[in-house]
């Protein structure tokens, strides 16, 4: 009988740790950077794609430039489940943080363990919209140049004379 009752005070304790660190976590934080990074992460890969739609002509010239595209989302969440949620405060998280590729995974995945403010969240804040400026700049300046060549095969020389070409 005694043992029956240490169970349910040990059940009791845990429940109310759990409570207690739910009830710790700050939603508002939570949800404000989840909105941003989302749409950060959305604008910056939607102009890349944006790039690659006005470069090709059909479907299946597109595969070769998704694949640069689509590694660097990959390459985030499996080294977010394996290093970053052991370790979220190493320099492989903080890395992977401030890139703007894979910052909308990675700093999801790090702020409910807490960040610096100034040191981790503000520095992957501004080079996403960074990126996201440069990256809509290239896609721009892509498309500028590949909706006029319709017909032609694209390879990625091709792309960087579109890139560097002086108007």
């Amino acid at each position: 009988d005694s043992e029956g009752s240490l169970e349910a005070l040990s059940s009791d304790e845990n429940v109310a740790k759990l409570l207690d660190i739910f009830f710790s976590i700050n939603y508002g934080v939570i949800i404000g950077m989840f909105l941003f990074y989302f749409i950060g992460g959305y604008l910056l890969y939607a102009a890349l794609f944006a790039a690659i739609g006005s470069a090709v002509d059909n479907e299946a010239d597109t595969q070769q430039f998704m694949l640069p595209v689509t590694i660097p989302l990959v390459f985030s969440i499996v080294l977010g489940l394996s290093f970053v949620l052991n370790n979220p405060d190493g320099s492989v998280a903080w890395w992977l943080s401030v890139i703007p590729f894979t910052s909308p995974i990675i700093m999801m995945i790090r702020i409910p363990f807490g960040v610096d403010i100034y040191n981790d969240l503000l520095p992957s804040i501004l080079l996403l919209i960074a990126g996201f400026l440069a990256t809509t700049w290239m896609a721009a300046r892509i498309y500028r140049t590949g909706i006029l060549m319709y017909g032609k095969k694209v390879s990625y020389k091709e792309l960087w004379k579109w890139l560097t070409f002086k108007y």
